[in-house]
């Protein structure tokens, strides 16, 4: 079989048929692929909560009601910082193309305080993870159920995360255009 790896900073967006709840038009963002498996963050679904939820005891994100986004299935007790302001929040590492995972909380919540409401334009809370076993993510790139796709900032940004995946799929030329419009199931139609 061959290799199918995909680079930390690559986007998969969920192919139209792809038919788990989890995943229906979603885009993930990778951190991590090799031979043990790979993980990455559901970008454009916004949680239903803020992050005063998650962090009441931190002197100041327990005050703030900055948004938190549903990364995935896995970890539910993980929050994860993506970003693109790497001075004003050190401690992380780069995915691809100015994008970083991690850096320090007391950084991040400096930000938010200093940035209010354009913090979003810049920064995103995750809660929870994509993960992939051993092998599991090639089977499923090599059957079609994700598009890869190259990072592009903005996306990841975006203030109407509703839109990314469709945004995502029109940048992978005609066929990602002809397959933007398809609902989750084809049997709707």
């Amino acid at each position: 079989m061959m290799e199918m790896r995909t680079e930390p900073g690559t986007l998969l967006a969920a192919a139209p048929l792809l038919q788990d709840p989890n995943f229906t038009h979603t885009v993930v963002l990778m951190c991590a692929h090799n031979e043990s498996g790979a993980h990455g963050l559901v970008i454009n679904r916004p949680a239903p909560f803020t992050v005063q939820k998650l962090l009441p005891q931190h002197e100041k994100l327990g005050l703030s009601h900055f948004p938190v986004h549903a990364g995935g299935p896995v970890g539910l007790d993980t929050l994860q910082i993506v970003h693109r302001v790497p001075r004003d929040i050190p401690g992380g590492y780069e995915l691809g193309n100015g994008v970083y995972l991690g850096g320090e909380l007391d950084a991040l919540a400096r930000y938010l305080a200093e940035h209010d409401d354009d913090a979003a334009n810049d920064v995103r809370m995750v809660l929870g993870y994509a993960g992939w076993g051993q092998g599991q993510l090639e089977l499923e790139l090599a059957g079609g159920s994700w598009l890869p796709s190259r990072l592009d900032p903005d996306w990841v940004f975006d203030p109407e995360p509703q839109l990314i995946w469709r945004k995502v799929l029109r940048a992978l030329g005609p066929l990602g255009a002809d397959m933007k419009d398809l609902p989750p199931d084809v049997t709707w139609n």
